[in-house]
């Protein structure tokens, strides 16, 4: 059994899920996280600092969406990070050409990054709404 799921019981029950502690909040990070895009991540950002502040009075269920939102900002934290970087060195390069095809692969990355997020951030919605773990 994970940590989450040894902290926050298994939950499931949708009938218990309708008065759970926590969800109101877990349905408003998913929001929150959907509209990222076009705030440009500023409602990530929003959405994780949700997350973080309303996971331990949380009941079961919602607990386990928001272990799921802050693992999902902070992977495509990373990602961003590592391709801002990647296109750091792929400017650098388009002095001896290569750099050119870096940058449209980096953009392409950054572009599958965002899809996965937004898909994610779908399925974690749906899932919660229908009562069920992230």
């Amino acid at each position: 059994m994970s940590d989450s799921a040894q902290s926050y019981g298994q939950g499931g029950d949708s009938d218990a899920w309708r008065s759970e502690e926590g969800r109101i909040s877990a349905l408003a990070v998913w929001g929150l996280y959907l509209l990222s895009i076009p705030s440009f991540a500023v409602f990530a950002l929003v959405g994780v600092i949700v997350a973080y502040v309303q996971r331990d009075g949380s009941g079961a269920l919602a607990g386990r969406h928001f272990d799921a939102q802050i693992r999902l900002f902070w992977i495509a934290f990373a990602w961003g990070v590592a391709l801002f970087f990647a296109s750091i060195a792929a400017w650098a390069l388009t002095i001896v050409l290569i750099g050119f095809p870096l940058l449209w692969l980096i953009g392409v990355a950054g572009f599958i990054v965002m899809v996965w997020f937004t898909v994610k951030s779908v399925f974690g919605l749906v899932r919660l709404l229908d009562g069920r773990g992230p």
